[in-house]
């Protein structure tokens, strides 16, 4: 998956928007203004901030060597993901829908009904 892949995928998600808080090289992705994944555009291999279940992060962490703690983020709840390592499509956009699902767990119950419509 290459990066245009990675944000059309991302934005075709309900309540999903896109902006630049960071600067210009630096695309981050949110679902009702709650970032849910995040890539710096001027790095020389392609890779995703992708937020996570803690046990799950770990778990991804020991059978991947493409999913390493959040770069500059809480390594608790965020890995980075190299999206050009041997992680197929299917698996990244699991990780992909997984860190949305996160995002969208800590909405308020009335955020939660906008994406619904």
């Amino acid at each position: 998956m290459n990066i245009e892949q990675f944000r059309e995928y991302s934005l075709s998600k309900p309540g999903t928007s896109e902006d630049f808080p960071f600067g210009p090289d630096t695309l981050v992705l949110r679902v009702v203004g709650k970032i849910f994944a995040l890539t710096g555009l001027d790095s020389e291999r392609f890779s995703v901030n992708l937020k996570c279940e803690p046990d799950y992060a770990l778990e991804l962490r020991e059978q991947h060597p493409e999913v390493q703690p959040g770069y500059h983020m809480n390594k608790k709840h965020w890995n980075t993901v190299d999206f050009e390592g041997a992680l197929d499509d299917r698996m990244l956009r699991h990780l992909v829908d997984h860190s949305y699902d996160q995002v969208v767990k800590s909405l308020k119950k009335v955020e939660r009904a906008l994406l619904e419509n």
